[in-house]
């Protein structure tokens, strides 16, 4: 489809990754290095034997397709022709085949593809929740800074719920409740009061840890067997399904909170979009006063979706407890919040692509896991800082020109 002006300062940054890969994981390794994949699990309906490729010469490959990738691109740039999301994803797939042939290359351990993929998909359960949370605000007209307080507020209280109850579900319910208040707190101080939202975020971020440390410190830990021994969320293997080699495992073979994920994007993605509740919040985070007009409630509009929004963020925060099997610990979310943010700018406020955008951090996550466990010359701190480095990357717009919500963080006065 032929477009307006086209940046060449994408083509430019696949041409040099994909010459660092070139000579990083191709030319600079000694030849005659081999790299085994495993694919198949225990329980799959039928075994996918491991198979070994040349270290060498794969990466090679795969980083000469990823050149000649951002040679089209530069043609594309220059015909002004736009290529679609395939090419960067297409890209980015070489680059990383090229990275996991070099960094497993004739270690003791194969490299586990389908226990990353797994793992990653695990580890992007708060990333996603908290960036369907930041979209169903900002849509609404409300920067949700307050995601890392929410996710926080929803393991506190998915603990302590838990462990009283003994029960991982009661603790999976609860959750939400906690991060919904944090987001009514968010909505009425920047409704009602005017307050600068990113200050209240910030703010509540803040009292949030907080009281939650203050509680951990002083009655969680005294007491743990009480307040803090919350029971796991039991794996929920979809029959046959779960069998299936590589999809079996990861789509299938995951708990409750994983398949409410998915649930949840899916609605929201068809609501927001496809719906007359959909339009109506869109409307309200792009032109206020014209909702107005035409009878929208500007200001409860945005008090429903924020508190909605909190919700599902605190849904998310139960994944650091009851999900991963965890004790409460102080400020255990780790920024997760502000990852997920980052998430919500790079899937351009969109379920679907907040989805996957956060699917890419929970990648960067495990994949540091996976490498330290098979000895990879790669550093662990360098792994560490991938994601970080992603959110920095997507914040300041490196990932492409977004335009978020053109109404958002503004107060509205009828």
């Amino acid at each position: 489809m032929t477009a307006g002006k086209v940046s060449y300062r994408a083509p430019i940054a696949y041409a040099a990754i994909g010459l660092l890969s070139l000579i990083g994981f191709g030319l600079i390794p000694p030849s005659g290095r081999h790299t085994t994949f495993a694919i198949s699990t225990p329980k799959d309906l039928f075994t996918i034997e491991p198979f070994t490729v040349p270290s060498k010469s794969t990466a090679i490959v795969f980083s000469l397709v990823a050149l000649a990738l951002a040679a089209l691109a530069f043609w594309a740039a220059r015909k002004r022709i736009r290529l679609g999301v395939w090419l960067p994803s297409v890209f980015g797939l070489c680059v990383l085949l090229a990275f996991l042939t070099w960094s497993a290359a004739d270690k003791a351990n194969s490299m586990p593809v389908t226990g990353l993929l797994q793992g990653s998909l695990f580890l992007a359960v708060p990333l996603v929740f908290g960036s369907l949370a930041g979209v169903l605000c900002e849509h609404s007209g409300i920067i949700d800074i307050a995601i890392e307080g929410q996710l926080l507020a929803g393991a506190f209280l998915a603990a302590v719920v838990a462990t009283m109850s003994h029960n991982p579900y009661a603790g999976l319910i609860a959750a939400p409740i906690a991060g919904a208040l944090v987001g009514l707190l968010l909505v009425l101080f920047a409704v009602k009061y005017r307050v600068d939202q990113i200050i209240v975020g910030v703010v509540l971020n803040v009292l949030v840890v907080g009281v939650t440390s203050y509680l951990f410190s002083t009655v969680l830990t005294a007491h743990r067997e009480t307040w803090n021994t919350p029971p796991k969320l039991p794996v929920l293997e979809i029959p046959f399904l779960s069998r299936i080699p590589v999809l079996g495992p990861v789509l299938f073979r995951q708990t409750i909170i994983v398949y409410l994920m998915f649930a949840v994007v899916i609605v929201l993605q068809v609501m927001l979009f496809r719906s007359r509740w959909g339009l109506r919040m869109r409307a309200v985070g792009e032109h206020p006063k014209a909702a107005d007009t035409v009878g929208i409630k500007v200001n409860r509009t945005r008090l429903r979706n924020t508190v909605l929004g909190g919700a599902i963020a605190g849904l998310g925060g139960a994944f650091f407890t009851v999900a991963a099997g965890l004790a409460f610990g102080k400020e255990m979310t780790g920024g997760k919040g502000f990852i997920a943010l980052a998430a919500m700018i790079l899937g351009r406020w969109s379920p679907k692509g907040a989805l996957l955008a956060a699917l890419l951090f929970g990648f960067a996550d495990n994949l540091q896991v996976v490498l330290g466990i098979i000895g990879t010359p790669v550093p662990s701190q360098l792994m560490l800082m991938t994601p970080y480095l992603a959110t920095i990357f997507a914040v300041a717009g490196l990932v492409g020109r977004n335009r978020p919500p053109a109404s958002e963080g503004i107060p509205y006065v009828k």
